[in-house]
Protein backbone atom coordinates (compact mmCIF):
# COMPACT_ATOMS: atom_id res chain seq x y z
CA UNK A 1 0.00 0.00 0.00
CA UNK A 2 2.79 2.19 1.08
CA UNK A 3 4.33 1.41 -2.78
CA UNK A 4 1.14 2.18 -4.81
CA UNK A 5 0.68 5.92 -2.13
CA UNK A 6 4.85 6.22 -3.72
CA UNK A 7 4.03 5.66 -6.60
CA UNK A 8 1.04 7.71 -7.14
CA UNK A 9 2.91 10.56 -5.71
CA UNK A 10 6.06 10.18 -8.12
CA UNK A 11 3.28 10.86 -10.72
CA UNK A 12 1.79 13.21 -9.76
CA UNK A 13 5.44 15.05 -9.15
CA UNK A 14 6.81 13.77 -12.07
CA UNK A 15 3.72 15.27 -14.22
CA UNK A 16 4.37 18.70 -12.73
CA UNK A 17 7.96 19.23 -12.90
CA UNK A 18 7.72 18.48 -16.70
CA UNK A 19 4.95 20.71 -17.22
CA UNK A 20 7.12 23.38 -16.78
CA UNK A 21 9.20 22.70 -19.86
CA UNK A 22 5.85 23.62 -21.58
CA UNK A 23 4.41 26.31 -19.25
CA UNK A 24 7.60 28.09 -17.98
CA UNK A 25 8.08 29.25 -21.45
CA UNK A 26 4.51 29.83 -22.14
CA UNK A 27 4.54 32.35 -18.91
CA UNK A 28 7.37 34.09 -19.71
CA UNK A 29 6.15 34.79 -23.28
CA UNK A 30 2.98 36.29 -21.46
CA UNK A 31 4.69 38.36 -18.95
CA UNK A 32 7.48 40.07 -20.54
CA UNK A 33 4.40 41.16 -23.99
CA UNK A 34 1.26 40.77 -21.85
CA UNK A 35 2.66 41.99 -18.84
CA UNK A 36 -0.61 43.64 -17.65
CA UNK A 37 -2.93 41.00 -19.28
CA UNK A 38 -1.44 38.12 -17.27
CA UNK A 39 -1.56 40.34 -13.70
CA UNK A 40 -4.91 40.79 -14.26
CA UNK A 41 -6.14 37.51 -15.69
CA UNK A 42 -3.99 36.42 -11.86
CA UNK A 43 -6.29 39.03 -9.87
CA UNK A 44 -9.67 37.37 -11.67
CA UNK A 45 -8.55 33.93 -10.81
CA UNK A 46 -8.19 35.13 -6.91
CA UNK A 47 -12.08 34.62 -6.83
CA UNK A 48 -11.94 30.58 -8.41
CA UNK A 49 -11.15 27.67 -5.56
CA UNK A 50 -7.53 27.09 -5.36
CA UNK A 51 -7.24 23.99 -7.79
CA UNK A 52 -9.00 26.15 -10.27
CA UNK A 53 -6.09 29.33 -10.08
CA UNK A 54 -2.74 29.32 -12.60
CA UNK A 55 -4.38 26.75 -15.12
CA UNK A 56 -2.44 28.42 -17.74
CA UNK A 57 0.39 30.16 -15.56
CA UNK A 58 2.79 29.23 -13.30
CA UNK A 59 2.43 30.22 -9.76
CA UNK A 60 4.02 33.20 -9.17
CA UNK A 61 6.65 32.31 -6.78
CA UNK A 62 7.76 29.20 -8.57
CA UNK A 63 7.76 31.36 -11.74
CA UNK A 64 10.19 33.56 -9.75
CA UNK A 65 12.63 30.71 -9.01
CA UNK A 66 12.78 29.05 -12.46
CA UNK A 67 13.68 32.12 -13.80
CA UNK A 68 16.32 32.58 -11.44
CA UNK A 69 17.69 28.85 -12.28
CA UNK A 70 17.74 29.47 -15.52
CA UNK A 71 20.22 32.40 -15.33
CA UNK A 72 22.39 30.51 -13.00
CA UNK A 73 21.63 27.55 -15.62
CA UNK A 74 23.44 29.99 -18.31
CA UNK A 75 26.22 30.81 -15.45
CA UNK A 76 27.19 27.45 -14.98
CA UNK A 77 27.13 26.37 -18.97
CA UNK A 78 29.58 29.43 -19.55
CA UNK A 79 32.00 27.82 -16.90
CA UNK A 80 31.22 31.03 -14.02
CA UNK A 81 32.02 30.73 -9.96
CA UNK A 82 28.55 32.13 -8.29
CA UNK A 83 29.56 34.96 -6.67
CA UNK A 84 27.91 34.14 -3.38
CA UNK A 85 29.25 30.99 -2.72
CA UNK A 86 32.38 32.02 -3.58
CA UNK A 87 31.86 35.42 -0.81
CA UNK A 88 32.92 34.60 2.63
CA UNK A 89 32.21 37.41 4.18
CA UNK A 90 29.37 38.06 6.67
CA UNK A 91 26.63 35.71 6.48
CA UNK A 92 27.56 34.73 2.71
CA UNK A 93 29.82 32.06 4.84
CA UNK A 94 26.76 30.05 5.16
CA UNK A 95 25.40 30.33 1.72
CA UNK A 96 28.01 26.83 0.38
CA UNK A 97 25.64 25.59 -2.33
CA UNK A 98 23.98 26.17 -5.42
CA UNK A 99 20.26 25.38 -3.78
CA UNK A 100 20.62 28.00 -1.12
CA UNK A 101 22.24 30.48 -3.20
CA UNK A 102 19.02 30.22 -5.62
CA UNK A 103 17.08 30.66 -2.28
CA UNK A 104 19.05 33.46 -1.17
CA UNK A 105 18.13 35.24 -4.73
CA UNK A 106 15.12 34.82 -4.94
CA UNK A 107 14.29 36.15 -1.65
CA UNK A 108 16.16 39.20 -2.83
CA UNK A 109 14.17 39.72 -6.15
CA UNK A 110 10.71 38.74 -4.18
CA UNK A 111 11.72 41.68 -1.83
CA UNK A 112 10.74 44.59 -4.91
CA UNK A 113 6.62 42.78 -5.16
CA UNK A 114 6.56 42.64 -1.58
CA UNK A 115 7.24 46.48 -0.93
CA UNK A 116 5.10 47.27 -3.97
CA UNK A 117 2.21 45.23 -2.64
CA UNK A 118 2.10 46.58 0.56
CA UNK A 119 2.25 50.22 -1.22
CA UNK A 120 -0.84 48.91 -3.18
CA UNK A 121 -2.55 47.53 -0.29
CA UNK A 122 -1.89 51.13 1.72
CA UNK A 123 -3.20 53.36 -1.13
CA UNK A 124 -6.45 51.15 -1.04
CA UNK A 125 -7.10 52.21 2.34
CA UNK A 126 -7.55 48.52 3.36
CA UNK A 127 -6.11 47.16 6.56
CA UNK A 128 -2.27 45.53 5.80
CA UNK A 129 -2.06 42.29 7.10
CA UNK A 130 -1.26 38.58 5.45
CA UNK A 131 -4.91 38.35 3.68
CA UNK A 132 -4.55 41.46 2.38
CA UNK A 133 -1.09 41.62 1.12
CA UNK A 134 -1.12 37.69 -0.70
CA UNK A 135 -2.57 38.75 -3.94
CA UNK A 136 -0.66 41.96 -4.56
CA UNK A 137 2.41 39.96 -4.19
CA UNK A 138 1.41 37.14 -6.38
CA UNK A 139 0.50 39.76 -8.96
CA UNK A 140 3.60 41.45 -8.62
CA UNK A 141 6.06 38.59 -8.62
CA UNK A 142 5.60 37.96 -12.51
CA UNK A 143 7.18 41.46 -13.44
CA UNK A 144 9.40 41.25 -11.03
CA UNK A 145 10.49 37.44 -12.22
CA UNK A 146 11.19 39.15 -15.88
CA UNK A 147 12.82 41.66 -14.27
CA UNK A 148 15.02 39.42 -12.56
CA UNK A 149 15.92 37.15 -15.25
CA UNK A 150 16.97 40.03 -16.93
CA UNK A 151 18.84 41.23 -14.62
CA UNK A 152 20.37 38.19 -13.80
CA UNK A 153 21.40 37.34 -17.52
CA UNK A 154 23.04 40.59 -18.00
CA UNK A 155 25.00 40.57 -14.76
CA UNK A 156 26.17 36.75 -16.66
CA UNK A 157 27.22 38.62 -20.12
CA UNK A 158 28.54 41.40 -18.11
CA UNK A 159 31.29 38.77 -16.83
CA UNK A 160 31.65 36.90 -19.76
CA UNK A 161 35.53 37.36 -21.01
CA UNK A 162 35.52 35.37 -23.84
CA UNK A 163 34.20 38.01 -26.07
CA UNK A 164 34.10 42.10 -25.72
CA UNK A 165 30.65 42.08 -27.13
CA UNK A 166 28.56 40.18 -24.56
CA UNK A 167 29.55 43.28 -21.39
CA UNK A 168 28.33 45.76 -23.84
CA UNK A 169 24.92 43.62 -24.47
CA UNK A 170 24.96 42.53 -20.94
CA UNK A 171 24.61 46.75 -19.78
CA UNK A 172 21.72 47.35 -22.36
CA UNK A 173 19.98 44.16 -21.32
CA UNK A 174 19.95 45.75 -17.57
CA UNK A 175 19.14 49.33 -18.59
CA UNK A 176 16.31 47.90 -20.84
CA UNK A 177 15.29 45.13 -17.77
CA UNK A 178 15.17 47.84 -15.18
CA UNK A 179 13.12 50.23 -17.77
CA UNK A 180 10.31 47.56 -18.63
CA UNK A 181 10.34 46.65 -14.49
CA UNK A 182 9.33 50.15 -14.22
CA UNK A 183 6.89 50.89 -16.46
CA UNK A 184 5.00 47.97 -15.91
CA UNK A 185 4.61 48.47 -12.20
CA UNK A 186 3.91 51.65 -13.05
CA UNK A 187 1.37 51.49 -15.59
CA UNK A 188 0.02 48.52 -13.06
CA UNK A 189 -0.28 51.35 -10.11
CA UNK A 190 -1.75 53.53 -12.54
CA UNK A 191 -4.73 51.56 -13.45
CA UNK A 192 -5.31 49.72 -9.69
CA UNK A 193 -5.38 52.82 -8.13
CA UNK A 194 -7.29 55.07 -10.54
CA UNK A 195 -4.55 57.35 -10.93
CA UNK A 196 -2.43 58.78 -13.51
CA UNK A 197 1.06 57.83 -14.77
CA UNK A 198 2.72 60.66 -12.80
CA UNK A 199 1.20 59.67 -9.41
CA UNK A 200 1.69 55.69 -10.60
CA UNK A 201 5.50 56.57 -10.45
CA UNK A 202 5.93 58.51 -7.16
CA UNK A 203 3.87 55.47 -5.58
CA UNK A 204 6.19 52.87 -7.34
CA UNK A 205 9.58 55.09 -6.23
CA UNK A 206 7.98 54.84 -2.60
CA UNK A 207 7.51 50.69 -3.08
CA UNK A 208 11.04 50.60 -5.06
CA UNK A 209 13.49 52.55 -2.42
CA UNK A 210 11.50 50.83 0.59
CA UNK A 211 12.96 47.50 -1.76
CA UNK A 212 16.33 49.46 -2.41
CA UNK A 213 16.77 50.31 1.47
CA UNK A 214 16.07 46.41 2.44
CA UNK A 215 18.87 45.15 -0.47
CA UNK A 216 21.48 47.85 1.04
CA UNK A 217 20.83 46.12 4.58
CA UNK A 218 21.01 42.48 3.56
CA UNK A 219 24.21 43.63 1.24
CA UNK A 220 25.89 45.07 4.71
CA UNK A 221 24.96 42.05 6.17
CA UNK A 222 26.70 39.77 3.53
CA UNK A 223 30.01 41.72 3.30
CA UNK A 224 30.76 42.60 6.54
Amino acid sequence: MDFMKWLSSLDELLYEVMSWLIFFPLTLWRAVFQPIAVMEQVEREAALPDDEQYAALLRPPLFLALALLLAHTVSAALGQTDKIIANTHGLAGFVNDNATALAFRAVIFAAFPLFLAARIVRCRGAKLDRSSLRQPFYVQCYPAAVFALGISLSAVLIDDKNSDLTPTIGHWLMGVSTLNYWLVVTGRFAKVLGTGYLRGTGNVAIGMFEGALFLVGVGFLFTR
